[in-house]
């Protein structure tokens, strides 16, 4: 939002929400229904071919959107360094509201001007009237808006909307108040009804001014430089007629330079043109990945996971993952990726992140939950998962995080296969289940006395068992085979705090007075129907417990808020809440900021260092998910 917001800042269609998109429906059908039922001789082409093009203009966003978050997560040829947050993906959530009306009056100029209707596919003259008047009129006319938008009146309701993100996204480009959308409609209007006056407007010069429109708007602030240096070398005038992404991510910088659209040309004749453009364009093609700190290696979970990762779909990301109806729609994208994944064994850099002067890198291995559960499959991932420890060996990486199903007893008996097939590697591997287990025992209300314990137990869940009994709670299990588990990592001091609740206990109701249950995967429904009203489920696991108990409360899976200082935090891992970090992950930058020698993986368990974990994670300003989500 400007800082004085003024006349028609918002679009009309802001109070329908998420329903905007019918104000496009009554149009797409009418077009749709007049091209199938008119005559072949009467059909006219061009107004059918909106609504698909809206469609088409929409994906182009939704690529360089992908495309440049893909780019500056491992830092090579990155721009500007500093990290983009929530209130930046919020704000620029509305990117589509432009192709909503441009269509809108695409449909209304067609249908009321004569010119408009039965465009020929490609007429010459036209293409290249469009082009002279872009590069005449059009650029020098947006070269003097553009400088009253910058005076403080106007900049203040208007253009400062624009320039809240210093760090620009593909998105940002169309970023504006509905004022400056009619300002902007009417100017690149300019071509595009001249050549209808002329009667040299065609479908292909019509589409193709918008698409080049869209193209540099989005190339302009991807926040990567991508213009190679012999372009400009085998046409030197090109510096004058096409700008490239460091020049405009300087205007975001500086705001009193480049103010040009697409051509620097007016920037050179008036004076504005920033004088570090040469050097930081050079600087920045030059520049390599980042040097990173500590690695956080996780893995695609379901097949529509795919979206909600970082270079997804921005807004998706940006809240808890959740299954929502549009993700029907997308079906042929999501078996798509699934193919591709099939025959695409490359991991990938998914997020950046900063803290306390360390790099911070998430990778992802293009595999899914139900891979890693086949047999068949676990040579393959073990593989992958050893080959991403050893890229990350090479690069100096400090510490590497295994997340999700990356560690585990059966696939690497929890990360130890790799330390004892590479003894002298120097990066750290961390399975995080001393602060997953800190985090579980924290969880648990300090009045506690008993809770329950039941699901398929892991390192973490005998940790936390282990912890409580010798801390006077008792821990009571559903399951013979659970109990005979547990009770062998227990001190034989304190295993008279482990109770199996045997079936005379729950005929009778015995014992599900306990208001706390610490659960893990493969916690059934007759268990979770047992637990009495009111009760606090708390996972173990990493992945959330299936929520059927609307009188119960469910917490998170083993997190923690991060603080302010972590730099670019945008998006949500998986289903924690903003601004919420998986205890996995945060065990890698705890071991990298407290300079922990030692790997912390494999089978043992480290009880004696659960308090030395939690009071390094509050320290450095990490803190426990308070409220439980219901």
């Amino acid at each position: 939002m400007a800082t004085k917001p003024g006349v028609l800042t918002d679009w009309p269609w802001t109070p329908l929400g998420s329903f905007k998109y019918i104000v496009i429906a009554p149009w797409a059908v009418h077009s749709t229904y007049r091209f199938v039922t008119d005559d072949p001789e009467k059909r006219d082409l061009g107004y059918f071919l909106v609504f698909p093009f809206l469609l088409f203009r929409i994906l182009h966003n939704q690529v360089w959107i992908s495309l440049s978050r893909y780019y500056t997560s491992s830092g090579k040829r990155r721009i500007v360094d500093k990290g983009i947050d929530f209130n930046q993906v919020d704000r620029e959530t509305n990117w589509d509201d432009q192709i909503l009306f441009n269509g809108v009056l695409f449909y209304i100029g067609i249908n009321l001007l004569p010119e408009a209707k039965q465009l020929p596919w490609w007429r010459t003259d036209g293409v290249l009237m469009a082009a002279l008047i872009h590069t005449g009129p059009v650029e020098f006319l947006y070269y003097w808006l553009h400088k009253a938008l910058h005076h403080h009146f106007l900049y203040s309701r208007y253009h400062s909307h624009h320039h809240s993100s210093i760090v620009t996204e593909p998105i940002t480009s169309v970023i504006h108040p509905f004022a400056e959308h009619i300002a902007y409609f009417i100017l690149f209007a300019i071509p595009l009804l001249t050549t209808l006056l002329t009667k040299t407007a065609s479908i292909i010069s019509f589409a193709g001014y918008i698409i080049y429109i869209d193209f540099m708007n989005n190339m302009g602030h991807c926040n990567f430089e991508l213009i190679p240096k012999r372009l400009f070398h085998l046409f030197p005038p090109l510096k004058f007629l096409c700008y490239t992404p460091s020049y405009h991510s300087l205007h975001h910088t500086q705001f009193r330079t480049n103010y040009s659209l697409f051509m620097p040309l007016y920037d050179y004749i008036y004076g504005t043109m920033d004088e570090s453009t040469d050097t930081l364009y050079e600087k920045t093609l030059e520049r390599g990945d980042d040097i990173v700190d500590v690695v956080h290696l996780t893995h695609l979970t379901t097949p529509e996971s795919i979206y909600h990762l970082r270079i997804g779909l921005a807004s998706f990301a940006s809240y808890p993952f959740a299954y929502r109806w549009f993700m029907r729609l997308l079906w042929p994208f999501t078996s798509l990726s699934m193919i591709f994944t099939l025959f695409y064994a490359r991991l990938f850099v998914a997020e950046r992140n900063s803290f306390n002067k360390l790099n911070l890198q998430s990778w992802v291995i293009p595999r899914y939950n139900l891979q890693y559960l086949l047999k068949w499959r676990k040579e393959a991932i073990n593989n992958m998962i050893e080959k991403a420890i050893l890229e990350a060996d090479k690069k100096g990486v400090k510490v590497l995080s295994l997340g999700l199903m990356n560690q585990g007893e059966e696939l690497n008996r929890n990360g130890e296969v790799y330390i004892h097939n590479h003894p002298d590697m120097k990066v750290r591997l961390v399975d995080g289940s001393r602060l997953a287990a800190a985090v579980v025992i924290n969880s648990v209300p300090k009045a506690t006395t008993s809770v329950v314990m039941t699901g398929n137990l892991t390192k973490v869940a005998y940790t936390i068992a282990s912890a409580l009994c010798q801390r006077g709670v008792q821990v009571s299990t559903l399951r013979l085979d659970e109990y005979e588990k547990i009770r062998s990592c227990v001190p034989q001091e304190c295993r008279d705090h482990l109770v199996y609740l045997t079936s005379e206990a729950l005929s009778s109701n015995k014992g599900f007075w306990v208001k706390v249950w610490l659960v893990g995967e493969g916690t059934t429904r007759e268990e979770q129907e047992k637990a009495t009203k009111g009760t606090l489920f708390i996972p173990f696991s990493q992945f959330p417990l299936k929520q059927l108990r609307r009188d119960c409360i469910y917490h998170t899976t083993p997190a923690l808020i991060v603080p302010k200082s972590l730099v670019n935090v945008h998006s949500c891992e998986n289903w924690l809440p903003r601004k919420a970090m998986s205890a996995t992950r945060v065990a890698g930058i705890l071991h990298a900021l407290e300079g922990w020698e030692m790997h912390e993986c494999g089978t043992s368990l480290l009880l004696s260092d659960l308090d030395q974990v939690w009071e390094a994670c509050l320290s450095h300003g990490f803190q426990p998910l308070l409220l439980p989500h219901h």
